[in-house]
């Protein structure tokens, strides 16, 4: 069985940073993509940015040039930094991890808060 484990989170005020990481354990998998995605109150769960296994990375154009996701393979681990936030950018943040045999796991969401 695969558990994903977030960390990180919180309440900044706008234009601050805040970070969340995301880590796999369990069942041993080899890791294709991963990602973030986010859910804010009311609206629907939106992607906002992956990273590839050698390292290439996709953002949401909304979070282009603020926020930048990383990734550990040796720790299983994502990260995604997230700097000059805006109020918008308050979501529950979700990671998401795919197998290379496509089957995606999900971290169970951490709360991001910004203050305007």
């Amino acid at each position: 069985q695969v558990h994903l484990v977030e960390s990180g989170g919180g309440l900044v005020q706008a234009g601050g940073s805040l970070s969340v990481s995301c880590e796999a354990s369990g069942s041993t998998f080899s890791i294709n993509m991963m990602g973030w995605y986010r859910q804010a109150p009311g609206k629907e769960r939106e992607w906002v940015a992956g990273i590839s296994p050698e390292g290439t990375t996709y953002y949401t154009d909304s979070v282009k040039g603020r926020f930048t996701v990383s990734r550990d393979n040796g720790k299983r681990m994502t990260s995604l930094q997230m700097n000059d936030l805006k109020s918008e950018d308050t979501a529950i943040y979700y990671c998401a991890i795919d197998s290379n045999t496509y089957v995606r796991y999900w971290g169970q969401g951490i709360q991001v808060s910004v203050s305007s």
